[in-house]
C-alpha cells in the first residue's frame, strides 16, 4: 500500500468554493430553519442580514449569529409591500447594495381555505408564495455573475396532504416558479436553487408538537433538525459554478408519528 504522503488524492473532490466575505440574506432567518442557515452561513464568514416579524426574535437569532460570525436584520412583515421595501433597503445600507446568496425562507403555516376568512386566506398567499417571488426578484436585481438563490419550499408541494390545501398550493407555486426562474437566470450566471424539506422540528410545528415532543421525533429519526436543512443549503451553495443542484428533497428515514 502507498505511503498516504505519495497518494495522489486530486480526482476525489471537485472544487469546493469558499463562501468566506459573501454577502447575504435570510428571509425568515430569526426562528427555525431560517435561523440555523444564517447561523451556519455566518460561522463560514459570510455577512448575513435577516428578518423577522418578532423583535425578541430577531435579537435572539442575531445574537447567536454575532456569537460566531456578523449578522443584523430587521423586524418586519414581509407579506406587506412596505414590510419587503423596508427590508431590502435596510439591507442594502448594510451589505452596501449587492448580494452574492440570498435564502428565501419566511414562511406561516396554512391549512384549508375553508377554515379562515378571506383577510387571512390572502395573507397567507402574500406570505407563502407572493413574498417568494418579489424577494426572488429583488435579490436578483441585486447580483451579479456568482450569485445564488435559494428557496426553501416543502415536501407538502409533493405529498399534497388533505386539511393544508392553502400551505400546499403555494409550496407548490413556488416549486414551479424555483424551476422557470432557474432557467431564466442561467445565463447571468445566478443560480436558482430549491430545498424542500420533509417534517422539520421549528416553532412552526407548535403547538400539535411542542418542544418535548420534537426531541422525541428526532431521536427516533422521524423528524429533521432545522442544521439538517442548513447544511443541504450549505452543500448547494458550495458547488463549482458550472454545478447546479436545482432541486433537493431532505425527508426523514422514518414517518413521523
Amino acid at each position: 500500500m502507498a505511503n498516504e504522503d505519495t497518494l495522489n488524492l486530486s480526482d476525489l473532490h471537485t472544487e469546493r468554493p469558499s463562501l468566506r466575505d459573501k454577502r447575504a440574506i435570510v428571509t425568515g432567518g430569526t426562528t427555525g430553519i431560517g435561523r440555523a442557515i444564517a447561523v451556519l452561513l455566518a460561522s463560514e464568514g459570510v455577512r448575513v442580514f435577516t428578518c423577522g416579524r418578532d423583535e425578541q426574535h430577531l435579537a435572539d437569532g442575531l445574537a447567536r449569529i454575532n456569537e460566531v460570525g456578523q449578522g443584523d436584520g430587521v423586524a418586519v412583515d414581509l407579506a406587506r409591500p412596505e414590510g419587503l421595501r423596508r427590508f431590502f433597503s435596510t439591507a442594502d445600507a448594510w451589505l452596501g447594495g449587492a448580494l452574492d446568496i440570498a435564502v428565501i425562507n419566511a414562511a406561516i403555516p396554512a391549512e384549508t381555505p375553508m377554515d379562515v376568512e378571506e383577510v387571512e386566506l390572502r395573507y397567507q398567499i402574500e406570505t407563502d408564495l407572493v413574498s417568494y417571488v418579489l424577494s426572488a426578484r429583488e435579490s436578483a436585481r441585486r447580483m451579479s455573475a456568482g450569485g445564488d438563490i435559494v428557496m426553501i419550499g416543502s415536501m407538502s408541494a409533493v405529498s399534497r396532504g388533505r386539511g393544508s390545501s392553502v400551505y400546499v398550493a403555494a409550496k407548490s407555486g413556488v416549486q414551479g416558479f424555483a424551476a422557470a426562474f432557474r432557467q431564466e437566470m442561467a445565463e447571468k450566471d445566478i443560480k436558482v436553487g430549491l430545498i424542500e424539506p420533509g417534517f422539520t422540528g421549528a416553532d412552526f410545528q407548535y403547538p400539535e408538537f411542542p418542544p418535548e415532543r420534537q426531541r422525541e421525533q428526532i431521536n427516533a429519526d422521524k423528524m429533521l433538525r432545522a442544521e439538517d436543512i442548513a447544511v443541504a443549503t450549505h452543500f448547494m451553495l458550495t458547488q463549482p459554478r458550472r454545478t447546479a443542484v436545482s432541486l433537493m428533497r431532505v425527508e426523514t428515514r422514518l414517518k413521523h408519528e
